[in-house]
């Protein structure tokens, strides 16, 4: 039974995830990983994801947290963890136990990376770890009147020795530790250390995989869904609304640091839950993720369309309504309808367009228009859009969406569409669908 059902999935999938494959291939990510996760015994797994990840050609630095191994020792001394303006305050005992502790989960997880059972994701895999005092600190000093001790700050990011040991196929490692010109050891947090150590590096991606399930898209609601993209100026909005000083379980505490990555020009940042298993190659290798990307839009260009863009969607449109891809639309028709419009601009281009008409009556909308330049298909562009249209939808409390197309079924299906009868469209639309153009009806629906 297995062997006749197994190529009607693995096949389909694997050829899915295959554009992220050759996407990311090259690419550097920095991975944040909390103490937590490993406390919740979710180390071996974890690694096991990371190896498929290099594996695939993906450059790793991997910096990991000891926030609750730490608490954990100091309690056994018996003293109290103490924190102040979301920091540790690092006395002498707290920082022997932040030393015991980073020295114990690096050799767990130098271990992990080092099992290679057969029948497993490790088997065959040969995986170089390299760690070393990549990191320079400065003391966070009295803040407040606050002493803050040994608790430190990254002042610099060794960008030259990390980079020259990922391009060599290894993994490197960084501990939450930094030292000072003059010798003395400061304890940072894992969260300081891989943001910065992704802008030092220019990574690709930043990516926390911590308690936090992501950001709900309405803050008030904890029980609301995960937004699963936020722009950078809605995540610095939200962050504004919030208290200065997030505990650790808070999407808010891991949304800060993704922001600051973000302005300093790390293109993403993700916060990922370590409870789902697998979630770091869902959130990679799949179209919708798992938890939530923050992207700074002015590398994207992606907006909504105003007036002064018409002339741009009539020009990028025109071709697709020539060879019959598209319906001709009217300079008329895209004025007046151009506050449905998103588009992709660079350097004052327009390469990408689509527009959104809701039925709210029906609790739909259609996606028309979808366009993107053959200039740079083949780009994600295309996936940019139709996340935005997908946002904008639901902002209105839709249920789905859906599209007419005559050439493009299968780019669509494989992104969650189902084909209907035509007998399904809202009767408004249904009253304008063109049956001698025979375009097929397919739905995606959010639930």
């Amino acid at each position: 039974m297995t062997g006749l059902v197994f190529p009607h999935t693995f096949v389909p999938w694997f050829r899915a995830v295959a554009p992220y494959i050759h996407a990311y291939r090259g690419e550097t990510f920095v991975v944040g990983m909390p103490g937590e996760l490993i406390a919740a015994g979710k180390l071996n797994a974890f690694v096991q994801d990371l190896a498929i990840l290099h594996a695939m050609g993906i450059k790793i630095v991997l910096v990991h947290g000891f926030r609750p191994q730490v608490n954990e020792q100091l309690i056994a001394k018996g003293q109290s963890p103490r924190f102040s303006h979301g920091m540790r305050i690092t006395d002498a005992v707290a920082l022997d136990c932040a030393q015991e502790a980073a020295g114990q989960l690096r050799f767990e997880i130098e271990a992990a990376f080092s099992q290679g059972l057969p029948n497993t994701p490790m088997a065959n895999a040969t995986v170089r770890v390299f760690s070393g005092n990549f990191l320079t600190a400065r003391p966070v000093g009295i803040v407040d009147g606050v002493d803050f001790q040994h608790s430190g700050l990254v002042r610099k990011v060794d960008a030259a020795a990390i980079q020259r040991a990922i391009d060599i196929g290894a993994i490197v490692l960084l501990s939450p530790f930094g030292f000072s010109p003059t010798g003395e050891a400061f304890n940072l947090s894992m969260e300081d250390v891989a943001t910065s150590t992704a802008i030092a590096l220019q990574a690709d991606k930043l990516l926390f995989v911590c308690e936090s399930a992501g950001v709900p898209e309405n803050p008030a609601d904890p029980d609301s869904p995960i937004d699963t993209e936020l722009a950078l100026a809605d995540a610095e909005r939200m962050l504004s609304k919030v208290a200065p000083y997030p505990a650790p379980t808070d999407a808010a505490f891991y949304l800060r640091h993704c922001a600051a990555a973000c302005r300093a020009g790390v293109e993403r940042s993700h916060i990922i839950p370590f409870a789902v298993d697998g979630a770091l190659l869902q959130e990679v290798y799949t179209h919708d993720g798992i938890g939530t990307m923050v992207v700074d839009e002015k590398l994207e260009s992606l907006r909504e369309a105003t007036s002064d863009d018409v002339a741009g969607i009539i020009q990028l449109i025109e071709p697709f309504e020539r060879d019959g891809t598209l319906v001709k639309r009217s300079r008329t028709e895209i004025e007046r309808d151009i506050e449905a419009y998103t588009v992709i601009e660079h350097d004052g281009v327009i390469f990408g367009c689509a527009a959104l008409y809701p039925y709210v009556e029906a609790h739909t909308a259609e996606m028309a228009a979808l366009t993107v330049s053959g200039e740079v298909q083949g780009q994600g562009d295309g996936d940019r859009l139709l996340k935005r249209i997908e946002q904008r939808a639901k902002a209105m409390g839709l249920d789905s969406i859906f599209v007419l197309t005559t050439r493009t079924m299968h780019w669509f299906i494989k992104r969650g569409f189902q084909q209907v009868d035509p007998e399904w469209l809202p009767e408004e639309r249904k009253r304008k669908y063109n049956w001698d153009r025979r375009s097929l009806v397919l739905v995606k629906r959010f639930n």
